[in-house]
């Protein structure tokens, strides 16, 4: 089915058909080729933006687009240094003589992965106002098929809350389509869009794209006879720069791929983001990790943590010990500040008080120094909580530095603390850095529980739409970089409501733990987002509230929360036991290649099979986990495995009954029937190369 049937039919939710019929006709695109995988990356560059042609971007400026005038500007291209043999860089310079306007283009080519990435930066180099900048393309790119049909697009919803969060959607584009994709309120995966997706050719060559952007970005895919365009870049900017003033744009990532498999370059895509875009740790991946909180958060009248106090929150940590269960993190999430709470439940809650970051002394009067310790003492690490951007009026720091407090309207309470002004971003880096080392935390939550696009729309200046974004993005990442290049063992929980603020840049520095704020237990939307969420991100978590099968598999992922109440009487120390082992052993799967099992329709209801499989060509073992959720009548249903050898004899275990069988990696391909007696009911196979 094409977008407009589509959209004829609102199959597509509202906001995101709103979206597409509002969508201004397209500029032809300026730059074309044959989509192909590049014998190599950096000569891929190198021609892509050589002297004398049109680049894959575009601009307009002072009112006339860049392809008439950016061939006159000055050229100059220099390769910069890499410390791996298989990346190489490049920095691309445009320089207007008339107006002192610089264009430059920082490229990077990865040649194991035929992948290829830039990010621009404008600069006015002259005296004098620049004149207008607006309708920036970082990416601007036509692919040409040698075949006729269709192109297939893969995408994704972003985070709503929701059992679809995250849902893959896959939609052909065929010839005079448009489709437009861009997140709401500002959160670079929030509600509507997701900047991830994987473009397919009628003559199966295709380009996995990734955006990195945590603000307003959008990404534009129309047809036109054998022919897709690409356009991709900030949603709203049009402004001039001031004398000597630079700014950076969104970064655009193109992975090439062939085959017969459209996965084979999701999973390329995937063992990229691991390689190039994931916290390395002593020049290593680092696995992010197996977490606990402190058992379900307080009581009412109490909120999340507000109650929590010293002596308890060692205790638990104790406890753990005791039990045998200890996870690889502590979480103390919000509510450890001032006015949060307290015994008397005098002061308000962990949301009514954010921007009040100084710990509250009554329930820790010696910092949170002790809960690191005790963790530390049991061979666990520490990470809490923060919400910097967000201040409520009247809180310590909008009191402390009310001229670096951002308002959308007189009647909104809740403040942006800007992290646009320089002085502001330096002194929060220090601040939030400072308390992370007085009190032995070893890693960092950060949340961000609000719509931001209005904070940046009413601050902009006249003629100056966009910069209050810019520059707010470009603080957010020196801020998180200040922190990791102060503390090279420190990893960063990316939150904001959840998984709203997922895209190439956030993922570089950071991963979501706590994926999305939909429904607290409620498994059955868990399995939804592993099973949306995988296509692309090989990182990703949730929470886990049982210890039964049907439970554990549904949360499992490449990093989980433990949720046990350990001061009940519900659960079972053994079972505790089991499922940590088991994570354990199961992790490392999430690491190299997925497959879904059970197609890429509407997978949400109660009455579905879904299934997805977990492949490790390292080794050629793998897992297989399926779901029968509690409306369907079927007790069985037949999967095609991927990723196999056809000839290899692969031993197959049922982690159900123990029960082992041999076949071929040709039968597992052609039919494998999965069975599972009771719904709601689960299954988890392991196979491996059958032994001689």
């Amino acid at each position: 089915m094409t977008i407009s049937t589509l959209i004829r039919t609102a199959v597509l939710l509202p906001a995101l058909t709103a979206v597409l019929l509002a969508t201004p006709p397209c500029i032809q695109a300026q730059v074309k080729q044959r989509i192909a995988v590049p014998e190599d990356a950096g000569r891929w560059i190198t021609t892509a933006f050589a002297k004398g042609k049109v680049p894959p971007f575009s601009f307009v400026y002072g009112g006339k687009p860049s392809a008439e005038f950016i061939r006159k500007w000055k050229h100059t291209m220099q390769k910069e240094q890499s410390d791996d043999p298989q990346v190489v860089k490049y920095r691309i310079s445009y320089l207007d003589p008339a107006t002192g306007l610089r264009a430059d283009c920082h490229a990077t080519g990865f040649r194991e992965f035929n992948t290829v990435e830039w990010v621009m930066n404008f600069t006015n180099t002259s005296s004098e106002n620049s004149d207008t900048l607006e309708l920036v393309r970082v990416a601007d790119y036509t692919m040409e098929t040698a075949d006729e049909g269709d192109f297939k697009l893969l995408y994704a919803e972003g985070s709503y809350g929701s059992r679809a969060d995250f849902r893959p959607i896959l939609t052909e584009l065929g010839a005079g389509d448009s489709i437009r994709m861009a997140p709401e309120n500002g959160r670079s995966s929030d509600r509507t869009a997701f900047p991830f997706f994987n473009l397919e050719s009628p003559d199966k060559k295709g380009v996995v794209v990734g955006i990195g952007w945590t603000g307003g970005w959008y990404a534009t895919l129309s047809r036109s006879g054998k022919a897709a365009t690409l356009n991709s870049g900030m949603e709203k900017m049009k402004l001039y720069l001031r004398p000597g003033e630079s700014i950076r744009t969104p970064r655009i990532c193109m992975l090439f791929w062939q085959g017969n498999d459209p996965m084979d370059g999701n999973n390329r895509f995937r063992r990229f983001m691991l390689a190039h875009h994931t916290r390395k740790i002593d020049g290593k991946f680092a696995e992010y990790p197996l977490s606990a909180g402190f058992d379900w958060g307080d009581p009412a009248p109490c909120n999340e943590y507000g109650c929590l106090t010293e002596e308890f929150a060692v205790a638990l940590i104790n406890r753990y010990k005791q039990f045998g269960i200890v996870p690889e993190v502590f979480w103390l999430d919000a509510g450890w500040y001032e006015g949060s709470g307290g015994p008397d439940f005098s002061g308000g809650n962990w949301s009514t008080c954010v921007g009040n970051w100084i710990i509250d002394s009554t329930r820790f009067p010696r910092g949170l120094k002790p809960l690191s310790d005790a963790a530390h003492r049991v061979g666990a690490k520490f990470m809490v909580w923060f919400e910097p951007e967000r201040a409520i009026v009247n809180s310590w720091l909008a009191k402390t530095h009310p001229e670096w407090m951002l308002s959308s309207s007189d009647k909104n309470p809740v403040q942006l603390f800007d992290l646009g002004n320089a002085e502001a971003c330096a002194w929060l880096s220090k601040y939030i850095g400072d308390l992370l080392e007085q009190n032995g935390i070893d890693y960092y939550r950060q949340d961000f529980n609000m719509g931001i696009s209005p904070y940046w729309e009413a601050n902009d200046e006249p003629g100056r739409t966009g910069m209050k974004e810019i520059r707010h993005v470009e603080g957010l990442y020196k801020f998180w970089d200040y922190l990791l290049d102060r503390f090279p063992r420190l990893m960063i929980d990316n939150c904001a409501a959840g998984g709203r603020r997922l895209d190439l840049e956030t993922m570089s520095r950071s991963a979501p733990l706590w994926r999305t704020d939909y429904r607290y237990g409620e498994v059955n939307g868990y399995q939804c987002h592993t099973y949306g969420l995988n296509f692309f991100l090989p990182l990703h978590g949730t929470g886990i509230y049982g210890t039964d099968d049907y439970n554990f598999r549904s949360s499992l992922s490449s990093t989980m929360v433990i949720n046990w109440e350990i001061t009940s009487i519900r659960g079972s120390i053994p079972d505790m036991q089991r499922v940590i082992a088991e994570y354990k052993e199961l992790r490392p799967y999430f690491y190299e290649d997925y497959y879904p099992l059970t197609g890429l329709g509407d997978l949400t209801g109660d009455d579905v099979w879904l299934a997805y499989q977990l492949n490790k060509p390292s080794d050629g073992t793998g897992i297989v986990v399926a779901f029968r959720r509690k409306d369907n009548p079927q007790d069985s249903t037949v999967v095609k495995l991927r990723g196999l050898d056809p000839q290899q004899v692969y031993s197959v275990q049922n982690g159900n009954d123990g029960k082992i069988a041999e076949k071929t990696g040709k039968e597992l391909a052609d039919g494998l029937t999965l069975e599972i007696g009771e719904a709601p009911g689960s299954l988890l196979l392991k196979y491996g190369p059958a032994e001689k």
